[in-house]
């Protein structure tokens, strides 16, 4: 890829060295297997036939979510970055601000399928509103709670939790720390997943997170919500400490199908990764993410966001008609089946569906919450930033308890207070 013109008034050579440029693309994937090498092992094969289709190589390099973002940052900043690369849909609208993507209007979405190739759900994560998608959508997610179905059955649990109560109360009877078993897994050191949580949980208190561009993070439905998130590991000591410090979903995954963690509430590509780890998917269950119930006044019936990862073309690809042929292979159904059934993920054009691998209970669960219960997160610019600082922001408070140190309502609200304060300050 070329350095980066645009109105960032940026220059320099393109990755790729010395390769042929109008024969080689340069692929920044996403991390979504249990390994980076496995994400290898998937995505060459596919890679190989993309090859053999159009002539075009295309060199991969797959990046930890951990540094995914700072990475792309940097390449729209250097202008030294690949051709294609996964994002997270969440940041649609933080990277399409920077300029340094491809506007996908409706000419250039004619040239990868067209509109009506993706679900409405998932294209409504690909920019801000009102604005041509800077990307279009390849993986869907949403989360769910999975539970081990040999731990329930071995407490005499029969079914799972349908209430955030109820949750508390499974989690605190499967909780044995003498065993070595908690009633719950988290990711407490990933500020991904913890700004996921702050929002979905802060939606169903009723918090806003925005009044236009101004940030509201320390409302008292915020710190009602994140108090909630915490008190998970402050106050029930249903999760292990030891997880405050956890920061991928192997850890957690690993944990669940040891019988060391009961329960997740995690993203549906688990299911592929639990796969890999050994745990077949008869031995856990999943359901949506219990809600408190009855919702606190003005709350929304939200347990997941629209979530899922986009690819984003850079607009000064040294191959901008490769780089769109590619992103029409990677979402054309037969490579959706193929890539969402391997990823565990769920597929982002309707007619991936009709193969049997996306119809069993699990992925209708997921399917089911992605169309009735998840909120896209804000597609605004400061999204990515909201989700670093108050990612940030709860990786410090889950420290703090794991620590031993109180953590009650003065202590969240001064946190997100600071968030509240350095998101105004970076405008």
């Amino acid at each position: 890829m070329a350095g980066l013109g645009l109105s960032l008034g940026l220059a320099g050579c393109g990755s790729g060295g010395g390769a042929d440029q109008t024969t080689t693309l340069t692929y920044w994937a996403s991390n979504q297997a249990a390994s980076q090498e496995q994400d290898k092992q998937i995505l060459q094969p596919e890679l190989d036939k993309f090859r053999q289709r159009t002539g075009i190589t295309v060199e991969v390099e797959v990046i930890p979510w951990s540094d995914l973002l700072n990475r792309i940052l940097a390449a729209t900043s250097s202008g030294e970055g690949p051709d294609v690369v996964n994002i997270g849909n969440t940041w649609s609208a933080s990277l399409q601000a920077t300029g340094a993507f491809t506007a996908f209007d409706d000419a250039t979405l004619a040239k990868v399928g067209g509109r009506d190739r993706f679900l409405a759900s998932s294209l409504a994560s690909t920019g801000a509103v009102g604005q041509p998608p800077a990307s279009v959508p390849v993986y869907g997610l949403s989360y769910g709670l999975f539970y081990n179905k040999k731990l329930f059955a071995e407490a005499g649990i029969t079914a799972p939790p349908s209430t955030w109560d109820e949750l508390v109360t499974v989690a605190t009877a499967l909780t044995k720390p003498d065993q070595q078993r908690w009633g719950l897994g988290i990711l407490g050191s990933s500020y991904t997943e913890n700004a996921h949580f702050a929002y979905l949980l802060g939606r169903q208190h009723g918090a806003e997170l925005f009044d236009g561009d101004t940030p509201r993070f320390d409302s008292p439905q915020m710190v009602a919500a994140v108090r909630q998130y915490v008190d998970l590991l402050a106050t029930h000591e249903v999760v292990n400490p030891s997880n405050a410090e956890y920061l991928n979903d192997v850890q957690i995954l690993s944990d669940f199908a040891a019988g060391k963690t009961a329960m997740v509430m995690i993203q549906n590509n688990a299911v592929a990764n639990l796969r890999t780890i050994g745990m077949p998917e008869a031995d856990y269950g999943v359901v949506p993410i219990p809600m408190t119930d009855p919702l606190p006044a003005g709350g929304k019936r939200v347990n997941s966001h629209v979530a899922g990862v986009n690819l984003g073309v850079f607009a000064n690809s040294d191959n901008p008609g490769g780089a769109m042929t590619f992103v029409e292979f990677l979402t054309s159904p037969e490579e959706q089946k193929i890539l969402n059934h391997a990823f565990g993920t769920l597929p982002v054009v309707p007619d991936a569906y009709t193969d049997p691998a996306f119809q069993t209970p699990t992925i209708e669960t997921f399917r089911s919450v992605l169309a009735d219960t998840a909120e896209p997160l804000p597609m605004i610019p400061q999204e990515a930033q909201f989700e670093t600082l108050i990612g940030a922001a709860l990786k410090d408070l889950l420290a703090r308890a794991a620590s031993g140190q109180p953590v009650d309502d003065a202590t969240i609200h001064d946190k997100l207070a600071t968030a509240n304060e350095q998101m105004k300050s970076a405008g």
